[in-house]
């Protein structure tokens, strides 16, 4: 019989895959090495160790929570479908062309992120949608089935389509789509009305782009995923963490992907901000360290601050506008490649330098035995003293001195004509340092004084860092929460299901109608009420309501939370 307290939160991580197993007797935690060919049998690996920890069967778990950075790491190493985007006629460059904004200004040789889309690969439509929905020009049903010729021809897994306005009236996106259905059921099509409904062609058109693009390999892996933990006998429900910090169904995640961007880091920042609320903590620095990168996140009131909008793969590192701009709810935070799998390395000017490659789960830093030959953070740390290679991951991976002596000595210290102790030092001071700068820029941007905050501290790296971290930042207060090596994974358990549904409706305050706002507040709470009801049908809801509003002629909107009672009477 199954226990409705017995739930499982799992985080796959570059490195490693975090298991929190929360079951009457309290909590049962574990760490295994991320599998990357199958992600789903360190899923399963894990919550077999930990329920044999905590003497229960599988049988009896209630709830499996995931989180993942599947979507994030497919976008960074363009690993996804073969592409087709459907664009209207003269639009197709948008994706290229960007905001045409240079995040580096004096750089001459700045290098921007290839569209996710080869030219070639972008197709048009002869139409027009105007902004308040009106037909400029109809759709040429020639036109469409010309294109779904191409489609077809090409060979293409997935389909993208952002046709102008198309927020304001989807008929033209739709009527693609039902096509394109109508001649191969089985190809995944996104449509930007669904997946990101509002104004600005750039990030709609690049949140439809990278929904598309990983569909595919998403619903292949959550649909394994559930079929080995039926096989396993774990028959419990499995949900998705969002990257706004609340739970979807997996249905929801397979059709729209991109809501996972930042799936596991928000996890993260839910465990901090519920230490933070626990200790009465008003300004909270969230440092999560983990295997291959480290997440930065302030946290304000007891809630992490959140965006709308996303940048991937950044070409410059901490600077905003090198990376692909996506429209998505997510928790706000500087995401850098420091972690304890991060490779230390020598630049030509004879330098220390560490990440952005890490040696992840495969093969992994030297002292893991497996076949690591490049020094990472970790080496450097057990090298120090800092880690006992003997009851390192609870005693399940023995590390190597010699083998972190030998890869150090080779690579850096005798290069440098430094000792390996030394050598060891300027790696963490320098990972130290990136951390910190990524930090003070995070904090700055959003007009912070950093001083004030106070950090906490988890991953499986974080504990080891900072205390130094703090003394570069200035930061006075220190506080590292029970079980924060898989502080993610518990974060997973203390999630509310939520969903944000949005829609592009522009009305000038003297010209408001009260009716078509009301119609369209009916429309999306239905919405978000048919996705949370997939996973927690029947449970007590709040419904929050944000205007996003500008004065005319400004350039950007600012965020209003007003009374939604207001609107539905």
């Amino acid at each position: 019989m199954k226990n409705s307290m017995t739930r499982v939160g799992v985080d796959i991580g570059g490195t490693f895959t975090d298991v929190a197993l929360a079951h009457p007797g309290g909590m049962s935690t574990c760490k295994v090495l991320t599998n990357y060919s199958q992600p789903e049998q360190a899923i399963l690996d894990g919550i077999g160790i930990a329920a044999e920890q905590a003497g229960i069967e599988l049988s009896t778990i209630s709830q499996v929570i995931h989180g993942t950075t599947l979507v994030t790491n497919a976008l960074i190493e363009r690993r996804g479908a073969k592409l087709a985007f459907i664009t209207t006629e003269g639009f197709r460059d948008v994706i290229e062309m960007r905001s045409e904004n240079r995040s580096e200004q004096y750089d001459l040789n700045l290098t921007l992120p290839e569209p996710m889309v080869p030219r070639e690969d972008r197709l048009t439509l002869s139409e027009r949608m105007g902004p308040n929905g009106e037909v400029l020009l109809p759709l040429d049903p020639a036109d469409v089935s010309a294109i779904v010729d191409v489609v077809l021809a090409g060979g293409y897994e997935a389909v993208a389509i952002g046709l102008m306005h198309s927020y304001a009236n989807d008929a033209h996106e739709v009527q693609m789509a039902q096509a394109l259905r109508a001649a191969k059921p089985d190809l995944p099509v996104s449509l930007s009305s669904v997946i990101s409904p509002q104004m600005r062609e750039l990030p709609r058109f690049n949140t439809v782009i990278a929904n598309a693009y990983v569909q595919p390999q998403v619903a292949d892996y959550l649909g394994r995923l559930v079929t080995r933990l039926r096989e396993a006998d774990v028959t419990a429900p499995v949900f998705m963490l969002h990257s706004g910090g609340g739970l979807i169904s997996v249905e929801t995640a397979s059709e729209q992907p991109v809501r996972l961007l930042e799936s596991g880091p928000a996890g993260g920042a839910i465990f901090a901000a519920d230490f933070a609320r626990a200790h009465g903590l008003d300004k909270v620095l969230s440092f999560d360290m983990g295997g291959t990168t480290a997440k930065i996140c302030l946290i304000e009131d007891g809630a992490p601050k959140t965006a709308n909008t996303f940048e991937v793969a950044r070409t410059y590192r901490f600077k905003k506008g090198s990376g692909m701009t996506v429209s998505t709810p997510v928790v706000e935070m500087v995401e850098i490649g420091a972690g304890g799998g991060s490779i230390a390395s020598i630049d030509t000017l004879g330098r220390i330098q560490v990440g952005p490659r890490s040696a992840a789960s495969e093969p992994g830093p030297a002292c893991y035995g497996k076949g690591g030959e490049e020094p990472t953070v970790t080496d450097a740390n057990l090298l120090l003293g800092r880690l006992d290679p003997e009851n390192f991951a609870g005693g399940t991976i023995p590390l190597s001195v010699e083998a972190s002596q030998k890869v150090v000595s080779a690579s850096l210290a005798d290069a440098l004509v430094i000792d390996a102790s030394e050598a060891a030092f300027g790696v963490t001071e320098m990972v130290d340092e990136n951390m910190a700068n990524a930090a003070r820029v995070h904090t700055v941007e959003n007009g912070r004084d950093i001083e004030h905050f106070t950090m906490i501290g988890f991953g499986g790296g974080a504990p080891l860092h900072a205390c130094r971290l703090c003394e570069k930042l200035g930061i006075r207060e220190l506080l590292v929460p029970p079980g924060a090596g898989v502080g993610s994974a518990i974060g997973f358990l203390k999630a509310p299901f939520s969903y944000e549904a949005s829609q592009g409706l522009f009305q000038r305050i003297d010209a408001f109608d009260a009716q078509a706002v009301n119609a369209t507040l009916k429309d999306l709470e239905a919405e978000a009420r048919s996705f949370v009801d997939k996973g927690a049908k029947g449970a007590e809801t709040t419904t929050k309501l944000t205007a996003f509003m500008r004065y005319a002629g400004q350039g950007w909107e600012i965020p209003v939370p007003l009374d939604y009672v207001i609107f539905a009477q």
